[in-house]
């Protein structure tokens, strides 16, 4: 990563991701476009016990809509649902195995929201072998979502918005290390690697299933239990500069929920309700057709030896064959 890139986004971040930064956005929202029932319609939340997740799932919750909370822990996840059926009136079902039983079990998913994330600081493997990080932020996200895809298409206004960071500005899609074997292990540059990669995904997605509004967004620089484990000096330096979880996940809210953003290009990576480019000014991060299919092949490739291991475990958030979900 070079310094001048760096430099360009963490300035950026400063004026723009913080809770300031929302402060300056959220004037130009138009509420109206929130003022919404979605009764009927079904929310799947990933990371839905702590942080944006909560927060997505409780505003969902409050206008109405089934909402199924996608947890790693169980204890924690019947904590938050109970506080969100409490506070919003609603109730979520619990779902306790996923993917191909998801489909099969239910008849409709409007939409799924891919929030669940970790940010591993040591190479660290799954028991089939995958790096942490890039089974959770990257694989998860896949499988998950390439295996709802034909529910999502039977659905009305069907929706998929992955999580990304602004992170991922800084890195150039990189196709020959995805498991992180050469070099220096950075957890945050590879964490960031993994949101680049949720950006090429999201674009190659929407190619590819135009019946689907995809998008992918920046939430800010959000004050999470996430943060607080994974990045402990960048949140004691940021402090009350951080955005709250509710602002964090507005954006997320917004793609879900309004009219207005189903209306808008799909594929496209938002931040604050806005569409906003996914590289930098003169950045060396764009990446050739080949690179990029190279890339697919490899998620395809690794998708289809998951599948031929039944008791395979994503780091265990988004695992299809263990009933770990509420």
């Amino acid at each position: 990563m070079s310094m001048y890139r760096n430099a360009i986004w963490f300035l950026n971040g400063i004026h723009q991701y913080t809770r300031k930064g929302y402060e300056a956005a959220s004037k130009d929202f138009e509420h109206q476009d929130l003022n919404v029932s979605v009764v009927g319609r079904s929310f799947m939340v990933t990371g839905a016990n702590s942080g944006i997740g909560r927060a997505t799932a409780m505003a969902i919750a409050k206008k109405g809509g089934t909402v199924h909370m996608v947890c790693r822990n169980r204890d924690k996840a019947e904590e938050a649902r109970t506080d969100i059926v409490n506070e919003s009136g609603n109730t979520i079902r619990k779902v306790w195995e996923f993917a191909e039983s998801f489909r099969k079990q239910y008849p409709s998913l409007n939409v799924l929201i891919n929030n669940a994330g970790c940010m591993v600081h040591k190479r660290e493997l799954t028991a089939e072998g995958l790096e942490k990080n890039f089974a959770t932020n990257t694989m998860g996200v896949y499988v998950l979502t390439q295996t709802l895809i034909p529910l999502l298409q039977k659905s009305r206004d069907p929706r998929v918005i992955t999580v990304s960071s602004g992170g991922m500005l800084v890195q150039k899609l990189q196709v020959n290390d995805l498991q992180s074997e050469k070099g220096h292990f950075d957890g945050v540059m590879i964490y960031a690697q993994n949101k680049r990669q949720q950006v090429v995904l999201t674009q190659q997605w929407a190619k590819a299933n135009p019946v689907i509004h995809f998008s992918v967004m920046h939430p800010g620089w959000v004050d999470t239990p996430a943060v607080r484990s994974s990045m402990p000096q960048f949140h004691h330096m940021m402090g009350d500069r951080l955005r709250s979880v509710d602002q964090g996940a507005d954006t997320v809210v917004w793609l879900a929920l309004s009219r207005v953003a189903s209306r808008t290009c799909s594929g496209q990576f938002f931040q604050d309700r806005k569409r906003v480019p996914v590289h930098l000014p003169l950045a060396w991060t764009h990446s050739s057709a080949e690179e990029i299919q190279s890339f697919i092949t490899q998620l395809e490739t690794l998708a289809e030896a998951i599948q031929l291991q039944p008791d395979v475990d994503l780091n265990g958030p988004l695992s299809p064959s263990r009933p770990q979900f509420v």
